[in-house]
């Protein structure tokens, strides 16, 4: 059966609104929640990056029955893996088993922050930017080196630039654009068409996502109303 989980964005919303949050998703019936690990937001006006791990100290702290996930940590440059297991199995004790360790190979929009840098690849000559840093397939096949340390097999991704280069990307693309490539608005229907394609594909864990901080609470008052029973009932 699918589980449903709600986003917890640090990129909109700062610590102590994301415990808040969590504490109102629990109660809402979400299966599990996942939080994002940013040094920075996507872009300069979300204005928020609060540390991820200790908001989900907190976080495990406040909740009793919510899974846990992070979303995602890069084990390779911020954070050696020998933190990232002592982070993960402090918050798997303070949640009681309800943490799920989520890794990825990371983006320059935080891992350059270390002053390692984080070079482009210049496909185009079919060569790469000289650097004392490995480009970004070569961060891949590190991540999976260092996940060793964690055991098991891993799926690892590579993301995009910061602030700048989101920015850039998004300059162009308007509300009506958004909404005509993903189900917007409070019509539960739309929303349980489009996570039900998730599931007919055999996904396991679907997690949703509401922007911006100040309409949180009516989105988890919304999603307790409509949408959950709206989808469970199906």
């Amino acid at each position: 059966m699918t589980r449903f989980g709600y986003t917890l964005m640090c990129e909109q919303s700062g610590p102590r609104e994301l415990a808040a949050h969590a504490a109102h998703a629990e109660r809402a019936g979400f299966d599990f929640e996942v939080i994002s690990d940013h040094f920075s937001p996507w872009l300069g006006s979300q204005g928020h990056a609060p540390n991820a791990w200790v908001t989900l100290g907190a976080i495990a702290h406040i909740t009793e029955r919510v899974e846990l996930m992070s979303y995602v940590t890069c084990p390779t440059m911020r954070y050696h893996p020998v933190v990232v297991a002592q982070q993960a199995t402090t918050v798997g004790l303070l949640g009681e088993g309800r943490f799920t360790l989520g890794v990825g190979a990371g983006e320059n929009l935080n891992e350059h922050v270390v002053g390692g840098g984080w070079p482009p690849v210049n496909r185009s000559a079919g060569t790469r930017t000289p650097s004392r840093d490995p480009d970004p397939e070569v961060a891949i096949a590190r991540a999976h080196e260092q996940f060793r340390w964690f055991g098991g097999g891993w799926k690892v991704n590579a993301e995009l630039p910061g602030p700048a280069g989101f920015s850039a990307a998004s300059r162009f693309v308007t509300p009506d654009d958004v909404a005509d490539a993903i189900p917007c608005g409070p019509e539960a229907d739309a929303h349980v068409e489009a996570a039900r394609s998730l599931v007919d594909a055999g996904f396991t864990d679907v997690a949703v996502v509401q922007i911006g901080d100040a309409s949180q609470s009516d989105f988890l008052d919304w999603a307790e109303r409509e949408f959950l029973p709206a989808f469970r009932s199906r």
